[in-house]
């Protein structure tokens, strides 16, 4: 028994230290009297408004033990205090975070501006492009295109390069025909020339020859 006494002691300690910490505040309903002791026949000590902060220790009947803001112990009635937060004290806090709320809401809408300028922003540079882009597939189509008749050429230009060089091989073929026909030409006019030559010989030999002379006559048969 004796034991547990001071585990007893350390306990009642405990919770009388818990109890002292609580915060109540006076209720928001009528002003209240701090009174020196537990009961309405203690002296003054002060006038509480409702909202009022409270540090309540020790109970004993209807009354609590309590210490203001301002360090002056007291004692009210228990069915004034409340450990929820009063209209008086939820109002300014209310107020405060109305306030936060509003400059948060004015950030925001600073904020909403500058992305809506932002989107702004990039919606053009979409448009911008948007544009190049069709104007570089534009570029891109009249490139294929131009490709397309770059290989044609090339195509029609092997064929011409072919067609010269067989024309020209056609052109050499003809020309040493030309020259075989011209050697050919100057023999046969030779040939010609010669046989004529040898042609007019043979008249002039022969032709006198088959003709026969003629007799001059005579000077005896003219007398008669």
């Amino acid at each position: 028994m004796l034991r547990s006494l001071p585990v007893l002691l350390l306990s009642l300690l405990l919770a009388t230290t818990l109890q002292a910490q609580e915060t109540r505040y006076v209720s928001d309903k009528v002003f209240i009297v701090l009174h020196k002791g537990p009961g309405a026949e203690y002296r003054w000590a002060a006038k509480l408004t409702p909202g009022t902060r409270l540090s309540a220790g020790r109970s004993q009947g209807d009354w609590t033990e309590v210490t203001t803001a301002r360090g002056t112990p007291g004692w009210v009635r228990t069915e004034f205090l409340t450990a929820d937060s009063p209209a008086q004290v939820k109002l300014p806090q209310a107020v405060a975070r109305a306030d936060q709320l509003s400059d948060e809401n004015a950030n925001l809408s600073n904020d909403l501006g500058t992305l809506q300028g932002e989107k702004v922003e990039l919606l053009n540079r979409i448009t911008s492009t948007e544009a190049d882009l069709v104007s570089v597939s534009e570029e891109l189509a009249e490139l294929k295109t131009i490709s397309g008749n770059a290989v044609q050429l090339d195509i029609d230009n092997r064929r011409l390069v072919e067609e010269a060089e067989n024309l020209r091989a056609e052109v050499d073929t003809l020309e040493a025909e030309n020259l075989r026909l011209t050697d050919k030409l100057k023999s046969e006019a030779f040939m010609n020339g010669a046989l004529a030559v040898l042609l007019g010989v043979i008249i002039t030999l022969v032709v006198p020859r088959l003709w026969p002379k003629r007799r001059k006559p005579s000077s005896w048969g003219s007398s008669w």
